[in-house]
Parts: structure tokens; sequence; C-alpha cells
């Protein structure tokens, strides 16, 4: 790949998907302006977070060289100069921003507010210790609010909390795949690379997964139960999907824990029951979302012959 190419960190696009998560609970997948709009929006916040990506490369490239696999990172190994690289942000920025509220002033207003905090968490907030993780996770949870604003749908505050604290757990999971990188390379001062990694440790990243695993999975199921979500979807079945939840999680949680994985978008990509598992909860929810009924009235009428 390109360096330049590369700098935009394209592979981790995927964490942008989550803008669908409006079109797919809000039954809007029927409605092409819908589809249109959230597709250009995803491309929009692939832009943004590109650009994030390359200032935080332009920040951390002295303390990525000092890691075993960062250190190949474009910047970190000189393939791209920093004035091209802050360039290529500048650029990002501009057509990434401006494009949002062209398409939408709302979403622009989402967009500009990852941004802003992208760049906090750039400068501030990866120094700080649980602050850092719980940046991530909101960046996560903005992106999920912007597929809403752009379509125009209300999201259950269950499937909001489910996002994130599904992604705190996944942050900490990245933090004990750095540990166990780190480890494996000989070095024992994690702390030189990242200062919050000598205050993390194995047994309390262990902890804080357990925790917001835990948490995650008990959103869901209550989201799945609650009032509003039975009456949209006018069924209750999507619980049925509770035990492909449950196994993702659990894998993800194994992969990390054997360091076998680099963090979460290395399980989304490259591990196969992970993403078989993930396939098929989406053919199952929505199944569910847009043929729950009649599928429950097919099952009450085998049960009553």
């Amino acid at each position: 790949m390109p360096a330049h190419l590369k700098l935009l960190r394209p592979h981790q696009w995927v964490k942008n998907v989550f803008i669908f998560a409006a079109l797919i609970f809000g039954r809007k997948l029927n409605d092409t302006g819908a589809v249109v709009e959230t597709l250009i929006g995803f491309a929009l916040l692939c832009l943004v977070s590109s650009a994030v990506y390359v200032l935080n490369d332009i920040h951390d490239r002295e303390e990525d060289r000092l890691h075993p696999r960062k250190c190949k990172r474009p910047i970190a190994s000189g393939a791209v100069s920093v004035a091209t690289a802050f360039g290529m942000m500048i650029a990002l920025v501009v057509v990434g921003i401006g494009g949002s509220y062209y398409l939408h002033p709302g979403f622009g207003i989402v967009a500009t507010a990852y941004l802003a905090l992208q760049f906090g968490y750039t400068f501030a907030f990866k120094h700080m210790v649980i602050l850092d993780v719980i940046a991530i996770g909101t960046g996560f949870v903005l992106r999920a609010i912007s597929g809403t604003v752009l379509i125009g749908v209300d999201t259950s505050p269950w499937l909001i909390t489910c996002t994130f604290t599904l992604c705190l757990f996944m942050g900490f999971s990245k933090r004990r795949c750095e540990l166990n990188t780190m480890a494996e390379a000989g070095e024992h001062d994690a702390g030189k690379h990242r200062k919050t990694l000598a205050l993390y440790t194995p047994d309390l990243l262990n902890h804080m997964t357990t925790i917001t695993a835990g948490i995650a999975i008990v959103n869901f199921m209550l989201y799945t139960v609650d009032a509003r979500t039975v009456a949209v979807f006018g069924t209750n079945y999507l619980l049925h999907t509770f035990p492909i939840v449950v196994y993702a999680v659990f894998r993800f949680a194994l992969l990390v824990e054997h360091g076998e994985v680099d963090g979460p978008t290395d399980v989304v990509l490259r591990d196969r029951p992970f993403q078989i598992a993930i396939i098929l909860w989406l053919l199952a929810a929505l199944g569910i979302v847009y043929y729950g009924v009649d599928l429950q009235q097919w099952l009450a009428g085998l049960v009553a012959a």
C-alpha cells in the first residue's frame, strides 16, 4: 500500500459503520434518500477520521519510533514528511467538515464535535488514565448519533448506552493488546511508549473489560425488551439474538487475552468466527426489525395448528 494512502489508515474506516445503526434500527433501509445520505455521511466521516489519524501520527511520531509495530507507520518511518502530512490533514478537515455541513447542518455539528473530541484526545485525553478510553467510547457514540441526526430518527437510550459501554470494553481491550505487544517485544516499561500504559496493569484491565462487557450485554438485553423497542418492531424477538451477542463479546475477550490480535480492528477484519457471528447477528436483526411481526404471526399459526 502506498505510504500516503497508508497514512489515512483506510482499514480503520470500519469503525464508522456505527453511522448505519440508524438506518437499520430506524427502519429506513427501504428509503433510498436516507440510504444515499448515510453512505455520503459515512464517506465524510472517513475523511474526518483520517484527518485525526494523520494528526495523531504527526504528534506521536517520536513515541511511535519506540514501538515494535507503530515504528513502521509512514511518518515515524520517514516515508512521509511532516509537512506533507500536515497539508493532507488540512485538506481532509476542509473537505470532510465542509461537506458535512453541506450535507446536513446537524450532521456537520456532530462531525465537528467528533473532530474536536479527537483533537482533545490527541493532545490531552490520551495521557489521562480511564479518560483516554472514555474519549474513545464517546467518539463511537457520536458516530452513531450522527446517523440519527442525518436521517431524522430517534434512538433508544438503551442502544446509546450499549454502544458506549461496548466501546469502553473494546477500548480497554486495546490497552490490553498494547501491553501484550510491548511485552512480546521485550519492552517492560510500556510507559515509554504511552504514559498511561505505565498505570494500566493486566489485572486492572481484566477487571475493566469484564465490567464493561457485562454492562454492555445487559444494556443490549434491556434494549430488546424495552416497551419502546417492542412497540416499534412489533415483537420482542430481537432478544433471541442475545446468544450471538454474548458469543461475539466472549470471542473478542478470548482473542485479546491470548494476545492473538492487535486491537478491535484486527478482530473485525481477520477473525473468521467473530466475522461469522457478526454476519449472523446482522441477518437475524434485519429479519426481526423488518419482518418480525410476520414471523411472529407465522409461528403463532404453526403453534395453533
